[in-house]
């Protein structure tokens, strides 16, 4: 009995993935023809019709979405097997597909990126910036390897390491008269003028969880990006909340914006890393978390502390015995380097 391919299941994953011909057989670094031979081929071997061409439209026979499925789980399976051997020659080197949400690659990213590159030179970062519920179905699925997240968020049964906390402060313009306070309470906003990004970003929920607000919530800005966000209320046509991380890589810089602390026991978010539960690769990406929160720390940027979840109970995180054997392996390594120093 003929058994389809890996590389065959790879072609079937990429095309629904970008929905396109040309986009999937980029991702797999093939020619458009080589691709669509070998979705024919799998099509042959399973002896089923898994997917419609027309020439504007792809469309997933329902057997077709559950050959997927099945398919992204064989090649998760794959990729672990082959993680198990790169475990054992170094942890952190080789391709890693990292995915990272909007509203924290363009501020944190450029703080780690060449430490990390530093002390890990064959490791290559593959950066996805995408939505968090974008990078948490890619991470489930095995096209990401491990995903920079804001909590609170439901992403799924992950193992999470927090790397920083990153407060939530009010934005608002220098006249206006809220900026007189040292500190604003979530109840001072005005709801009719806050602005906030739209629904599907993760820190509008956490904006209203730090402003203790339920339902709707206030107006969405255009644009949907913290930078937009600024400008509007440099023209004086709202307030908004920022993470203090953007704050301090000068997004309001050159504006008429001020930031004031907002006050309460949800203003913040906690910034982690997160990957799949028995990873052959968890120790690696435990070492990774470690390496991102000491790169954050010496640019001051955050702070160490027990992570709390929505309501106050604890969040998920690592196994305490992972984070003790990576602590023990980071000083280890730090104990040869420095024997091995002239």
């Amino acid at each position: 009995m003929a058994l389809p391919s890996l590389k065959q299941l790879q072609y079937l994953v990429a095309l629904h993935e970008h929905q396109h011909f040309g986009r999937a057989a980029e991702a797999c670094n093939v020619t458009q023809s080589t691709l669509s031979a070998g979705l024919k081929e799998l099509e042959m071997v399973l002896r089923l019709h898994l997917v419609e061409r027309t020439r504007r439209l792809i469309v997933f026979t329902p057997v077709g979405h559950r050959v997927v499925r099945r398919a992204q789980e064989l090649l998760l399976r794959a990729r672990e097997l082959s993680d198990v051997s790169a475990v054992d020659v170094a942890p952190l080197s080789g391709a890693l597909r990292l995915s990272v949400i909007p509203t924290v690659a363009p501020f944190l990213l450029p703080r780690i990126l060449s430490s990390i590159r530093q002390d890990y030179p064959e490791l290559q970062l593959q950066i996805h910036e995408e939505m968090s519920h974008e990078g948490c179905l890619a991470l489930s699925s095995g096209t990401r390897d491990c995903m920079l997240l804001a909590l609170p968020y439901d992403c799924g049964d992950y193992e999470y390491m927090p790397v920083l906390e990153d407060p939530i402060v009010v934005a608002l313009n220098r006249e206006d008269p809220l900026a007189a306070a040292h500190t604003i309470d979530a109840t001072a906003l005005p709801p009719e003028r806050l602005l906030l990004l739209h629904g599907g970003h993760c820190l509008r929920d956490h904006a209203l969880i730090a402003c203790r607000r339920t339902g709707p919530g206030p107006q969405s800005a255009p644009g949907a990006s913290i930078h937009t966000l600024v400008q509007l209320v440099d023209a004086g046509l709202g307030v908004t909340l920022l993470p203090k991380m953007a704050v301090d890589c000068g997004v309001t810089a050159g504006t008429n914006v001020v930031v004031r602390p907002l006050s309460g026991p949800d203003a913040q978010r906690t910034i982690c890393l997160a990957w799949r539960r028995n990873s052959p690769r968890g120790e690696a990406f435990a070492l990774l978390a470690l390496k991102i929160r000491e790169a954050t720390l010496d640019r001051g940027v955050g702070a160490r502390r027990e992570v709390q979840g929505p309501r106050g109970e604890a969040s998920p995180s690592t196994d305490p015995s992972m984070i003790e054997k990576v602590d023990q392996a980071v000083k280890i390594n730090l104990f040869l380097n420095q024997m091995a120093a002239p």
